[in-house]
């Protein structure tokens, strides 16, 4: 049967095909939707982990034990895994075992555009790049017996566009394979040091057995046109590069990407007049072509920022620009990310931007956009989990430098604090910082498209699980129970009281802000018909109400009005409003 299928999609489906039974992840664009599809098929296990460190290790426990296995992030989150990926690439595997890597050209929801195929050869794993849908399906089944031939971690790298992009697919069964047999082997599967520098050894040699199937194996393929131009790419690159090119070239289409196909490059260069490497980003197959001894060009006209597309490909090797085929004199605005109408965040950033003397140490998620004017509060985002212990080293660098002007506050989301921190506040607590964890509670890993997490009371697969109780667990670190303040972030002079607190006390102080999304779907349904309306004649024009940063408030024409069909009576205004010029209505 033919489908069309995101690359998310299909690698869900060649996992399932692939006959995986066990999947563990974190939620992370652009890799969220492999597991939400995946834990739709009947027969499998499918799990939202608290970070993508304990889903590699679901997965690689699930692996020895002899069950295919999968786990998915994004790039940054390989950071996160990356200490039981180097170990479990000396361990091997018993059932196949597959890490998807989820990069991000370009940045569009990521704090950097790292190149996670040097993982690769900094583990000692294999590398597999898809460049479609159906490669996806077919590359994912082909990683599996990779996997348990040559008993090895599997890297398998999509980028966004891969991830996103939708092709036809062919759907096949699925392979029945079952779990392996389990022997215990603790020179296999307990890395002590005398056992570490043996599997050393077999590890370079797995190596060299792969290095040889990389040069014969259909994954990588020579496609010969006109050999004037060479061309060696991988992954979405190939796409492009065929767009602008067609036949005018001949390719070397790289999916199995480490060990790289020597034999294979060298037998590709040989026939080829001019050889050009079109790849995103960072120079990894040019630089080891290069090292070959192979002339080629690469990132003389390739950029290594930002995404590829055939424009940039044929304005860098052709000199060409491409004509637009439709132009219209009408631009798009420019729409800056900010917190949504009715955002439970907002409250407490404004009540926190009321002060000038605090530094705001911010995450990842939502949040960051307390960054945005007016708002103006976050001062660094670093990476996940990050917010309350980079509040403690500038605490402790100001105090350091006897610099007293400043009340550091952390800012943290639920899903992200249950990530990574939930061990920056046990460091508070232990070194007895004095600074303020905010840990806001929306119910839901909002900013990646509302998956459950450990707070939310389900799993991945929609059953019933126990509600972890931040404000308990907050207690049982050792944050004493009267510098706790739990509130509801839409009561401003509750918030703004818990804030006061905060700001005086000099010991570890945490506020825990409670309102769920105003995006989930119960939400907007019991808030359904509820606004907020402006009395024009008693609005005195102050604009202190805009100052709340709702994007549902405009003043236009000398008029303050609320936008009704984004509206959705959070309240936050009316409070703010000296004048009672604002009202709710539908209640």
């Amino acid at each position: 049967m033919k489908v069309i299928m995101s690359g998310n999609e299909a690698i869900a489906r060649g996992a399932y095909e692939a006959g995986v039974t066990v999947a563990s992840a974190y939620p992370g664009t652009p890799s969220t939707e492999i597991l939400e599809n995946f834990a739709k098929y009947e027969g499998v296990y499918a799990e939202w982990a608290p970070n993508e460190k304990v889903g590699l290790e679901v997965a690689a426990g699930a692996a020895i034990a002899g069950a295919r296995t999968l786990t998915t992030m994004k790039h940054v989150g390989l950071n996160v895994a990356a200490d039981p990926l180097f170990t479990m690439a000396y361990e091997g595997v018993n059932g196949g075992l597959v890490v998807v890597t989820a990069d991000d050209p370009g940045m569009h929801s990521s704090q950097n555009e790292q190149d996670n195929r040097y993982y690769a050869p900094h583990a000692k794993v294999a590398l597999i790049e898809p460049s479609d849908s159906q490669e996806c399906i077919d590359y994912m089944k082909e990683a599996y017996e990779i996997s348990e031939k040559y008993d090895t971690v599997v890297l398998f790298r999509s980028t966004t566009r891969i991830s996103h992009s939708k092709s036809v697919v062919e759907l096949n069964e699925r392979k029945d394979v079952g779990v392996k047999p389990y022997e215990k082997d603790i020179k296999k599967y307990i890395m002590t040091p005398g056992h570490s520098r043996v599997k050393h050894y077999e590890v370079e040699e797995r190596l060299e057995k792969l290095r040889q199937y990389s040069n014969n194996t259909h994954l990588n393929r020579i496609e010969m046109g006109n050999t004037k131009i060479g061309i060696i790419t991988s992954g979405i690159s190939y796409q492009y590069a065929r767009e602008v090119f067609g036949d005018d070239a001949s390719y070397l289409k790289i999916g199995f990407s480490y060990p790289l196909p020597d034999e294979m490059i060298r037998d590709f260069a040989s026939k080829v007049e001019k050889l050009y490497i079109i790849e995103e980003n960072d120079p990894y197959i040019e630089t080891q072509v290069k090292a070959m001894g192979i002339e080629c060009i690469g990132k003389e006209v390739i950029p290594i920022c930002g995404e590829l597309n055939p424009d940039i490909i044929r304005k860098g090797i052709l000199g060409k620009e491409n004509e637009a085929v439709y132009t219209t004199d009408v631009k798009a605005p420019s729409r800056p990310p900010v917190l949504c109408p009715g955002c439970p965040h907002r409250g407490i950033f404004y009540a926190v931007s009321k002060y000038k003397d605090i530094i705001a140490t911010g995450d990842i998620g939502c949040y960051t956009l307390g960054m945005v004017a007016p708002l103006n509060v976050t001062d660094t985002v670093i990476c996940m989990g990050a917010s309350v212990s980079a509040g403690i080293g500038f605490e402790e660098a100001a105090r350091m430098a006897n610099r007293k002007d400043n009340k550091v506050f952390a800012f943290i989301g639920d899903s992200t604090f249950f990530h990574s921190g939930i061990t920056g506040l046990i460091n508070s607590v232990y070194n007895n910082a004095p600074i303020v964890t905010c840990i806001l509670d929306n119910r839901i890993t909002a900013m990646t498209g509302h998956q459950e997490n450990p707070g939310t009371g389900k799993t991945l697969q929609n059953k019933p699980a126990p509600i972890i109780d931040i404000e308990k667990l907050v207690i049982s670190i050792g944050i004493k129970p009267e510098n706790i303040r739990v509130v509801d972030p839409y009561d401003l002079e509750t918030t703004e009281a818990a804030v006061k607190d905060a700001h005086e006390s000099t010991e570890p102080f945490v506020i825990i802000t409670k309102q769920p999304c105003a995006l989930k779907k119960d939400v907007i349904k019991a808030r359904a018909g509820i606004k907020c309306v402006v009395d024009t004649e008693k609005c005195k024009k102050c604009k202190l109400c805009l100052k709340t940063g709702c994007p549902a408030l405009k003043f236009q024409n000398g008029v303050v009005s609320i936008d009704e069909n984004m509206c959705n009576g959070c309240g936050i205004c009316m409070q703010v409003c000296p004048f009672n010029a604002i009202t709710k209505v539908g209640e």
